[in-house]
């Protein structure tokens, strides 16, 4: 596997992921499963977002990622 520039390195991926106005905010963000193995690896991802308390759902190739520690009702 090729290693990936500094600036596409997992640390700085996730940091950038949740610099983002809806990550800040409690929001919702969703990111592709392939970028999100490509860059930082599931097992990785799945610990940070374990570690921040935030839970994450998969759906049709996506990570949706609920960027605060209420619970998920699903309604339908």
């Amino acid at each position: 596997m090729t290693r990936m520039p500094a600036y596409l390195s997992p640390d700085h991926w996730v940091s950038h992921l949740f610099s983002s106005q809806a990550a800040r905010e409690g929001g919702v963000i969703r990111r592709k499963v392939r970028d999100v193995e490509r860059f930082v690896g599931r097992e990785p991802f799945l610990l940070e977002m374990k570690r921040r308390g935030f839970p994450v759902v998969e759906n049709a190739g996506q990570f949706v990622i609920f960027c605060n520690r209420e619970p998920i009702r699903r309604v339908a």
